[in-house]
Order: structure tokens, then C-alpha cells, then sequence
């Protein structure tokens, strides 16, 4: 079956141009929504997904209403191929997975992100190392100084309660607890 997708990004936004074209090119049931890309939080592209079954052939109108990136667009194609469904774009001809030419295409495309994908993991550890090198500290910022557990110790030796002295410096008993413990106070 010739599954349709239409999407725009704001409610003020038209379908009919999106629904006509798939309507032309024989899609039986069309999945619509008004609703950004940029979210994940698509209800009826969910439903879609969900009821496509095998030999099953989801057209859209442009790739950009399927997908807001290539990684987005090949993990739905993934998923697509899993179900032994295809995938076809009306704009974009190359962008069909019903033919052989277009399957290459989409092969090649998943190539190419992979290989970003492990360009950028690379450059990423070799500038974290050099960070950590140049005495960069990664995570979160300390919620307390020495200074500041040093007078807390104090406090709590003059019979202050956990909680109370947690209070004074803004934190939870558990971290005060926790930045003690790794401070060896």
C-alpha cells in the first residue's frame, strides 16, 4: 500500500498542496499533521510508523518534511527497510528506495554519516584530551569551596545538624555529606 506523510510546521500553514500530490501519486491513506520538525513529539508520524507493514511504500511530498537532518532521515529509512518497506520522495527523485539506483543512493548516504559521525567522535576525544591536558575540568561546577566545607566541618563540630548547615550553603544534606567525604575533612 502507498502510505502518504504531510507535515508543515504551524497550524496557520496549508496541507493541500502536500495532500494533492500524494493523492496523485496514489497514496490510499495519508498521514497529516501541523505540528515543527524540530521536536521529536510528532503523534501522527508515530502513528504512521507504526502501522506501515511490509511491502508497504511511505511517499512524501519533500524530504524536508519528513526529516530536519540526514541522521533523522536514515534512521526512518532504517526503520522503513526493517519492516521490508520502502520509502520515495516526489521532489527529490534520487530519494527512492522502491528503485535500485535510489537504494545506492540512500546506502551511500548512510556511508557518509557514519564517517562524519566518527569524524566528529574523534575530534571530540582529541580535544577533550588536550582540554583535560591543559587542566580543564569537565562536568558540572562544584557547589562548594574549600573554604566553604572547611567552615561547615566547623559548624557541624559545634553540633549544627546536617541539614541545617546543607541549608545555610544552599545544597542537599547528601551533597554536603558527599563533598566532605571527597574532601577528607
Amino acid at each position: 500500500m502507498k502510505i502518504g506523510y504531510a507535515r508543515v510546521s504551524t497550524k496557520e500553514q496549508s496541507l493541500d498542496i502536500q495532500v494533492q500530490a500524494l493523492k496523485r501519486a496514489g497514496c490510499k491513506l495519508i498521514y497529516q499533521e501541523k505540528v515543527s520538525g524540530v521536536g521529536r513529539d510528532r503523534p501522527e508520524f508515530r502513528k504512521m510508523m507504526e502501522h506501515i507493514r511490509k511491502d508497504d511504500v511511505l511517499i512524501i511530498w519533500r524530504l524536508d518534511r519528513l526529516a530536519r537532518s540526514t541522521r533523522l532521515l536514515l534512521d526512518t529509512v532504517e526503520q522503513l527497510k526493517e519492516k521490508g518497506a520502502s520509502f520515495k520522495s516526489l521532489s527529490e527523485q534520487w530519494a527512492d528506495t522502491t528503485s535500485a539506483t535510489g537504494k545506492l543512493v540512500m546506502t551511500i548516504f548512510a556511508g557518509l554519516a557514519e564517517f562524519e559521525r566518527d569524524l566528529i567522535r574523534d575530534r571530540t576525544g582529541v580535544g577533550r584530551t588536550a582540554a583535560l591536558r591543559r587542566g580543564i575540568k569537565f562536568g558540572r561546577p562544584a557547589k562548594l569551596t574549600l573554604e566553604q566545607l572547611k567552615l561547615a566541618k566547623q559548624l557541624l563540630k559545634k553540633g549544627k545538624s546536617i541539614r541545617h548547615v546543607a541549608d545555610i550553603f544552599g545544597v542537599h544534606f547528601t551533597t554536603l555529606y558527599r563533598y566532605l567525604r571527597e574532601a577528607n575533612l
